[in-house]
C-alpha cells in the first residue's frame, strides 16, 4: 500500500476544514497539509449554498439565541457570544480580501438586513424585551425596533403586503447584516490552498480507518471511491470536519473523549422562489419564532439569498425525520452509530424527545399546500406556482451524557479533542459556519498549544484577527474599531 507523511490531515471539504487549512498555512507556510473529501467537489454537503440558511449568524435576528423562560425572563448571553464570534470570522475574511486571496467580497458575502418579525401580544412583548436588553449592549447598539405598520412596510414590504393590521405585530432590524454563500467562500479558499506548496487535495476519497501509532501519530487509510485503491497516510494531526460524517469518524478514532457521544439527524427542505418580480420585493432575512416542539434549526425565516451570483428567496426550513447523517449518506448511518457506550444516552434522548420526533415525522408528510400556507404567515400573497420545494442539507444534533450519565440533546456546535491534541472533531450544527474562524482558533489553542503560545504565532494571529486575545463582548471601543474595518472591507454598510 502506498504511504505518505503529512503534518495535518483535514477530513471533509467544507468550510471548517478550509478555514483551519487557511489559518495553519498563514501561521506556518511550511506545514504539509492534505485535505480528503468523499465527494468529487468540495463544499457540496452542508457548506453548499442551497444546503444552509446563508445567514451570517450574528444573533441579530435569530430569536432562539435569546431564550425566554417560564417567568418571562430573556437571556442574551448566547447571542452576545455568537455575535462576538461572527465578528472574529468577519475579521479573518477581511484579511483575505485585503491580501487579494479573495478578490471581490461580493463573490461570497452581501449586505442583507437582518430582521425579526412576530405577531400576537405575547410574542410582541418578548421581542420588545429582547430589543431592550440587546440594544443596551454595544454589540447590538444599532438594532432598531418598531410596532408601526408604516415603518414595517418600509422595512419588509413583501411581508406587510395585504397583512391584517388589526393584530399586534413588531419587528427589529439591523442594517449591517449579511447573506453568505459559504460554498463559494470555501471553493475560493481551497483554490488558494491548492496554489501553496505542501498542500494536497484528494477528492473522491473516503476514510476507511484511523489508528493511533506508537509514535503518537495517526495512521489513516483512505480509499479512492473510483478506483478502489487505498492510500496509507501518516498524520501528526487529524481534523474531522465532515459535518454529519464527523461522528462516525470520531467513533473510528476510538479516543477516550469520543465515549458517550451520539447523533440525532434532522433533514431539511426549502421553498424556493426565483421569480424576478417576487424576488425584487424582498431584500432581507426575516426570522420568526419556531413552532412549539420544533428544533431550533427549524425557526421559520424568509431569506434573500445570492447563491453562485444569482438572487432567490428561500422560506423554511421544513424539518424532517431521517436516519442519514449526510445528504449523500446512507439510511444506515444512524443505526451504525449506536455503540455500547452511547446506546443509553441515545435511548434516553429518544424517550425524552418524543414530541420532537413526532414533529419531524409530521413535517415530512406536509403537502406543498401545507408548506405554502406556512409561508403565508410571512408572505400573505404567496402563490403556490411561484415556489418549488428543494432539499436542504443534513444536520446531526449532538447527543451526549449529562452530569448524571443520562442522555442530553444539544443544539449547537462542539469541538471534541484528544487530550494529547493529535485529533479534533467538530460536531453539531447552527451557528456552525458563521463562527468557523472562532471554532478553528479554539482547535488551534487546544491542539497546537505550544506553537500558538509562541511570540511568532501570537503576533501573526493578531495580523489575521486584530481582536485576537481580547474580548469584543467587554470592550466596546475595540468592537467599534474592528467593525468599522470589516463592514467597510466587506462592503456591508
Amino acid at each position: 500500500m502506498t504511504a505518505t507523511n503529512v503534518d495535518v490531515l483535514l477530513v471533509g471539504g467544507g468550510v471548517m476544514s478550509a478555514t483551519l487549512g487557511m489559518l495553519l498555512k498563514q501561521l506556518d507556510p511550511a506545514l504539509t497539509i492534505t485535505l480528503v473529501e468523499r465527494l468529487d467537489h468540495v463544499a457540496h454537503e452542508s457548506t453548499d449554498g442551497w444546503n444552509n440558511a446563508g445567514t451570517g449568524h450574528a444573533g441579530y435576528c435569530e430569536l432562539n439565541y435569546t431564550p425566554e423562560d417560564q417567568n418571562g425572563n430573556v437571556t442574551i448571553e448566547r447571542a452576545l457570544a455568537i455575535n462576538a464570534s461572527f465578528e472574529v470570522t468577519l475579521q479573518f475574511w477581511s484579511y483575505l480580501v485585503e491580501q487579494g486571496i479573495i478578490q471581490n467580497p461580493s463573490d461570497f458575502i452581501n449586505a442583507t438586513a437582518h430582521q425579526s418579525f412576530v405577531w400576537g401580544e405575547k410574542d410582541v412583548a418578548f421581542l420588545r424585551k429582547r430589543h431592550e436588553l440587546l440594544s443596551n449592549h454595544h454589540l447590538f447598539a444599532e438594532m432598531q425596533f418598531s410596532e408601526s405598520a408604516e415603518q414595517l412596510r418600509e422595512w419588509m414590504p413583501l411581508i406587510m403586503s395585504s397583512r391584517d393590521t388589526s393584530q399586534p405585530f413588531a419587528a427589529t432590524r439591523v442594517e449591517h447584516g449579511s447573506d453568505v454563500d459559504f460554498g463559494s467562500l470555501t471553493r475560493r479558499m481551497v483554490a488558494h490552498l491548492q496554489q501553496q506548496d505542501g498542500f494536497e487535495l484528494r477528492l473522491s476519497h473516503s476514510v476507511k480507518s484511523l489508528r493511533k501509532s506508537k509514535r503518537g501519530h495517526w495512521r489513516v487509510v483512505i480509499e479512492d471511491e473510483k478506483s478502489g485503491k487505498e492510500l496509507d497516510i501518516n498524520a501528526k494531526f487529524v481534523f474531522l470536519g465532515a459535518g454529519g460524517g464527523s461522528l462516525p469518524l470520531l467513533q473510528k478514532s476510538n479516543i477516550d473523549e469520543s465515549q458517550g457521544y451520539g447523533g440525532f439527524p434532522v433533514s431539511g427542505q426549502w421553498l424556493v422562489c426565483q421569480d424576478p418580480e417576487v424576488v425584487k420585493r424582498h431584500s432581507s432575512k426575516v426570522y420568526g419564532k419556531a413552532p412549539v416542539g420544533a428544533p431550533p434549526m427549524s425557526v421559520p425565516h424568509l431569506d434573500t439569498r445570492i447563491i453562485n451570483g444569482k438572487p432567490a428567496l428561500l422560506f423554511g426550513p421544513f424539518a424532517g425525520f431521517t436516519t442519514k447523517f449526510l445528504k449523500k449518506g446512507s439510511v444506515f448511518d444512524l443505526f451504525s452509530s449506536v455503540k455500547s457506550y452511547n446506546v443509553a444516552p441515545m435511548m434516553a434522548v429518544g424517550r425524552d424527545n418524543m414530541d420532537l420526533t413526532k414533529y419531524l415525522i409530521a413535517e415530512s408528510f406536509q403537502s406543498h399546500k401545507d408548506r405554502v400556507d406556512s409561508l403565508r404567515n410571512f408572505f400573505p400573497d404567496a402563490q403556490e406556482k411561484n415556489w418549488k420545494l428543494q432539499n436542504a442539507g443534513m444536520r446531526v444534533q449532538i447527543i451526549k451524557k449529562d452530569a448524571k450519565g443520562h442522555g442530553k440533546l444539544e443544539f449547537g456546535t462542539e469541538i471534541v479533542a484528544a487530550k494529547d491534541g493529535s485529533l479534533a472533531a467538530l460536531l453539531g450544527a447552527s451557528p456552525g459556519a458563521s463562527t468557523a474562524v472562532q471554532a478553528m482558533i479554539d482547535v488551534l489553542e487546544r491542539c497546537f498549544k505550544d506553537r500558538i503560545a509562541s511570540p511568532e504565532w501570537q503576533a501573526r494571529m493578531r495580523e489575521l484577527v486584530p481582536s485576537y486575545g481580547q474580548s469584543l463582548v467587554n470592550d466596546g471601543a475595540l468592537l467599534k474599531q474592528v467593525r468599522e474595518r470589516t463592514l467597510s472591507t466587506l462592503k456591508l454598510r
